[in-house]
């Protein structure tokens, strides 16, 4: 690389972010540890961020749930109601890429977010708008939150045992899944306005995020008009056996997505018998006879602990593997030896250790910084950026910019 030059991916890109809780800060921590420059716009009102003062760990306005979400970015406090936050977020949009908020879908309109409210300022700004439900349709102006969504894309009918009620996942995998789709979508507006000299909007949705994660069940439904059947022990809806068992001590998952590997799971537990039984040969043999073969499965896993079971798996080569705590998954030695875990100090927080990115690119290592406080960069950008004297920057905190 050249003298001087900046070979993370993103290093070239500005985002301004005017976000909070957890989707839409998901969403730029991918481009921040990717190199990229994300502002994060702050309501003074508010005390900013509401995921400043989410329990557990929080101190004042730091918390480590706000570390997790927005690690290496930088912070202004701008009041966007007034006119005076309004133009110094102006001339922020001028010096940069794109815009992105997650907002209720009524809500980028209403505060000026659009590519049609921000073209005269930029014509090449990508406003990138991540919704509960999109910024269209009967439910635009409805607020949205993962455990909602996860009940009404379906989700939840597809989770749990068979007579136990429907279960949301342990995680707010919708939020997060929107995330990645708008950072995708944010991206490819930006990569088409450096193109064609012209931005746009990009309207993505945590509904249709989670709609499209339905993928081959959601296409049997609409296709067949399929209804997808909860199963016990976390089990594949078609493949066997491909699921959760329970071991002397324990669990433990077992996939076999092939033929190969079911013939080496035979292998594995000693059962020559079912390998060799002509009704077990094939996917469809072994859907149709789930039961009868999982009654046999199941004592042979019971009999031996997971540790042993997992070694004789993966030496004859079955997907496998334990079902971990986070604490046991944070631990493995493929974390480790991947340098899974990252640390740095936080002057109130002390050493805060957080899951590397796994967006990994060839080239230097992310630089993970501590989150900042609130309009901790205000200075910087106001005087460096955007090219404010002093005297101005007085003016606008008598006029309400940054907040009264």
């Amino acid at each position: 690389m050249p003298d001087g030059h900046d070979a993370r991916a993103l290093a070239d890109v500005r985002v301004i972010a005017v976000e909070q809780f957890g989707a839409g800060p998901w969403a730029t921590l991918q481009l921040a540890d990717l190199g990229a420059e994300v502002i994060k716009v702050e309501d003074p009102a508010t005390g900013g961020d509401v995921a400043r003062y989410v329990p557990p760990y929080s101190d004042g306005e730091d918390s480590l749930y706000f570390e997790s979400f927005n690690r290496g970015k930088r912070s202004v406090s701008l009041d966007l109601r007034t006119d005076a936050g309004r133009a110094v977020f102006e001339r922020l949009v001028r010096e940069s890429d794109a815009v992105f908020c997650n907002l209720r879908g009524d809500q980028p309109e209403r505060l000026g977010l659009t590519y049609d409210a921000l073209k005269h300022v930029n014509p090449r700004i990508v406003c990138c708008a991540l919704t509960g439900f999109g910024r269209t349709g009967p439910r635009a102006a409805e607020p949205a939150y993962d455990y909602v969504l996860q009940a009404m894309a379906g989700w939840m009918s597809l989770t749990g045992e068979p007579d136990g009620p429907p279960l949301k996942s342990g995680l707010s995998l919708v939020d997060f899944a929107g995330g990645y789709v708008a950072a995708l979508a944010l991206l490819a507006g930006v990569w088409r306005a450096r193109r064609d000299g012209a931005g746009c909007d990009c309207d993505t949705s945590l509904f249709e995020t989670a709609l499209s994660l339905l993928a081959y069940v959601g296409t049997w439904a609409a296709s067949r008009g399929h209804v997808a059947a909860r199963l016990p022990e976390s089990a594949h809806p078609s493949i066997v056996p491909f699921q959760a068992f329970e071991t002397a001590d324990g669990w433990i998952t077992v996939a076999c997505a092939k033929p190969k590997f079911w013939l080496a799971l035979c292998r594995a537990l000693d059962r020559p018998d079912l390998a060799g039984d002509p009704r077990l040969t094939s996917f469809d043999g072994r859907f149709e006879h789930r039961g009868e073969l999982l009654a046999q499965l199941r004592p042979l896993f019971r009999e031996h602990p997971s540790a042993d079971l997992l070694a004789r798996l993966a030496a004859a080569g079955v997907p496998c593997g334990p079902v971990n705590d986070v604490r046991s998954a944070l631990e493995d030695p493929q974390a480790q030896a991947r340098d899974a875990v990252i640390a740095y100090d936080h002057p109130r927080l002390g050493t805060v250790r957080q899951v590397a990115t796994p967006l990994r690119l060839d080239g230097p290592p992310p630089e993970y910084r501590r989150a900042p406080s609130r309009g901790e960069d205000m200075q910087p950008l106001l005087t460096g950026l955007c090219g404010y004297t002093a005297a101005e920057v007085e003016q606008l905190r008598a006029s309400g910019a940054f907040g009264r």
